[in-house]
């Protein structure tokens, strides 16, 4: 694991909302990425981010469309076999955070299910994001994203 999200994992929501506000967007990444569910300034960090890991998410797919690759589509990897479901736009816009450029996953058209998430992430440094998941209008949780670069 990256030690910047070793950091993270013991960092407050707020310290992670800081960091959020002063990253870029960043380029979409593309193809696989390991994902670290985080939750902020709740009990056991680290026990969370690998339990949820093993049993729930590992990451995401991305695809992105030609010419300029700034949209696409992606799948969540869940369950333990890590199985493509629950599927996403993915395409650049304002943060419900702070009203600044950033990367917006949307599944409102795409998953019945998840219709209700939005994520946003921003590349803090070269291929590690940091994200924001809303439910509705709530801000639930946080996680990262690494790419294999």
């Amino acid at each position: 694991m990256n030690e910047t999200l070793q950091r993270w994992l013991t960092l407050s929501r707020e310290e992670l909302d800081d960091i959020y506000r002063k990253a870029k967007p960043g380029s979409i990444p593309q193809g696989d990425t390991q994902g670290t569910a985080i939750l902020a300034g709740g009990p056991f960090p680290r026990l969370f981010a690998t339990v949820a890991r093993l049993l729930a998410w590992q990451g995401k797919v991305f695809d992105l469309f030609k010419p300029n690759f700034d949209s696409g589509v992606l799948v969540n990897k869940i369950s333990p076999a890590g199985i493509n479901l629950i599927a996403a736009k993915v395409y650049r816009d304002h943060s419900w955070m702070d009203g600044k450029d950033t990367i917006v996953i949307d599944y409102s058209k795409t998953s019945l299910f998840a219709r209700q998430i939005r994520d946003e992430i921003r590349e803090v440094e070269p291929g590690l994001y940091l994200g924001k998941v809303w439910w509705g209008n709530h801000r639930i949780l946080d996680f990262a994203l690494e790419t294999n670069t």
